[in-house]
């Protein structure tokens, strides 16, 4: 093998490395999310219907990273909230989506896995 096609491999190997690293988080943060009972109410992707085709339960996970990108102590916020549940009184999700509040999950997944599902969730593009 020319030392041409040494550098362009080890390139190849170097640009893909990050793309493999993000794969593996991305199937870890949905094991976690699938087995905490996220997907009951949520979905990654915008537009996927709920039960019965209604609007989802929850809204969509791209839907709050959009919403809550660059907000200082985001992260802390829907950590918080994903732990102790939402108030349906103060829904910012009204119209678009059919659940009136988040329950509390604080038996379905510990602060630190919430917390690291999180910081998954606002970094969805």
């Amino acid at each position: 093998m020319s030392s041409l096609s040494r550098i362009a491999l080890l390139a190849l190997a170097t640009a893909a490395a990050p793309a493999l690293a993000a794969g593996a988080a991305d199937e870890a943060m949905v094991k976690l999310a699938n087995t905490s009972g996220c997907f009951t109410c949520h979905h990654i992707e915008p537009g996927a219907k709920g039960p019965d085709g209604l609007a989802p339960i929850g809204p969509a996970w791209k839907d709050v990273a959009a919403k809550y990108a660059g907000q200082k102590g985001a992260a802390k916020t829907l950590t918080a909230t994903v732990l102790a549940g939402s108030n349906p009184y103060e829904s910012h999700w009204k119209g678009k989506v059919s659940g009136l509040a988040m329950p509390p999950n604080k038996v379905a997944i510990t602060e630190a896995d919430a917390g690291k599902l999180v910081n998954w969730i606002l970094s969805l593009k």
